[in-house]
């Protein structure tokens, strides 16, 4: 059952606001009767005042709201920066409303030099989630989206880590450039997140699965896994991602498109809460029975997430396929469901003017394939002539949702959508809707 509707006659086609079915997954894709529902309403604009480039990442700590967008670190392409910063209010509205002089840098690990042990180019904070045994609320983990290139990472033969600069694909800023390889990895904070301890990356793919030239046009990434989001679920945390490398090792010889597509998308893996502080080796990635392929080997990913080749769908090396990327997943406690938001991208560089919605009624992914079980992407919202990055859902500013202490992992009824908004002359992260779920 597809549900569509448009909730305010004065919206346009530029700004495309549909109610969407909420599905019961199962592994034959069944419908169940009783579909939740979500609907966009036109609200008062919210234009952020600092630097995002990722997944808005938010929590309480004690009775402080507390988000930490941008980037941090080494970059060859676009150079150093300094703008992964927090900014702290008693409200939500209070702390997207800050000016950008309000924002505080934290205390972060600096960037270790080439061929030696640490932290490698740049990070970007993508989901933040609290230590539960710390009655404080102070110890914090951080999942970062982190970027390398063979110049910041080159290859370590004994290890297998890092990249080769050969056959290297083009990077954003024209032929003379190099793309980046994406992992993700883990950091600690004891103190609220004034200041960080890097604890090492969890998932990675290796030179042997980049995707070189000549197949590698899509003008992205070279490969690797990022853009994460990661919500706790019983004893583990889930982490969801993107996948942009082979799925297995690239040959440019027996190079098959189809094969690439089949091995893209969003994808599952988990690590145990407990490992968190030595995390290094310990997640699993989805294998297409369970989590059990190694953290830096080739897992399955999300079939209902994958745009079929018959629909345009494709490989992420390409410049005209279709994909969705850059999960941003939460709990909704008025529907008791799982909601992802995703971008769509449908030329190079990650183009694409949608947002989609997917939805997961299982509570407990450790169950069977609970966790696969998402039903189709559903469009959400659709502006012509811009592209959309990192959607993500927050919370309203009510007494209810301060009293929950909701942030963008855990919602209600009512949330607000944020996501960058990129044109030819800017891209500001904004929202300009509320969000009501109905049952």
């Amino acid at each position: 059952m597809n549900l569509f509707s448009i909730k305010n006659p004065m919206l346009t086609t530029a700004f495309i606001a549909c109610i969407v079915a909420c599905t019961t997954a199962t592994s034959n894709t069944q419908t169940d009767a009783s579909t939740p529902t979500a609907v966009l309403i036109p609200s008062e604009k919210f234009l952020f005042n600092s630097f995002v480039d990722c997944n808005m990442a938010t929590v309480w700590v004690g009775d402080t709201f507390r988000i930490f967008p941008g980037k941090y670190g080494e970059d060859p392409l676009w150079g150093e920066a300094h703008d992964l910063k927090f900014a702290s209010g008693s409200s939500v509205d209070e702390v997207f409303k800050k000016a950008s002089t309000e924002f505080t840098e934290p205390n972060m690990p600096l960037n270790a030099k080439p061929g030696t042990p640490g932290l490698h180019g740049a990070v970007w904070f993508e989901t933040l989630f609290k230590d539960s045994n710390d009655a404080t609320g102070k110890t914090l983990y951080a999942l970062y989206h982190n970027e390398n290139y063979p110049s910041t990472l080159p290859y370590d033969s004994s290890t297998g880590v890092g990249y080769l600069d050969v056959k290297w694909p083009q990077g954003l800023k024209g032929p003379e450039t190099k793309t980046a390889v994406c992992r993700i990895g883990i950091m600690k904070s004891m103190d609220g997140g004034h200041s960080w301890q890097d604890k090492g990356i969890i998932l990675q793919d290796y030179q042997s699965r980049m995707i070189l030239k000549p197949h590698n046009t899509g003008i992205n990434f070279a490969g690797g896994v990022g853009d994460p989001s990661a919500i706790a679920n019983g004893d583990y945390l889930y982490v969801f991602f993107g996948e942009y490398g082979y799925p297995g090792k690239y040959d440019s010889a027996t190079y098959n498109r189809n094969a690439e597509w089949k091995g893209q998308c969003i994808s599952i893996a988990r690590i145990k809460l407990s490992d968190l502080d030595n995390p290094v080796g310990k997640a699993k990635r989805w294998d297409g029975k369970g989590f059990n392929a190694p953290a830096d080997s080739v897992g399955v990913p999300i079939a209902s997430l994958q745009i079929p080749v018959a629909e345009g769908g494709g490989p992420a090396s390409s410049p005209t396929a279709k994909y969705y990327w850059g999960p941003s997943v939460s709990w909704n406690n008025y529907l008791q469901c799982w909601v992802m938001l995703m971008a769509r991208a449908e030329g190079p560089s990650w183009k694409g003017s949608s947002i989609y919605i997917s939805f997961n009624t299982n509570a407990d992914f450790g169950e069977g394939d609970n966790s696969q079980q998402w039903s189709t992407p559903k469009l959400f919202l659709n502006k012509p002539g811009h592209t959309i990055w990192y959607p993500s859902l927050q919370p309203v500013n009510t007494a209810e949702d301060k009293a929950k202490h909701y942030t963008s992992l855990n919602l209600g009824q009512r949330a607000r959508l944020f996501y960058k908004d990129i044109t030819d002359t800017a891209s500001p992260y904004l929202s300009e809707y509320a969000v009501e779920f109905k049952k």
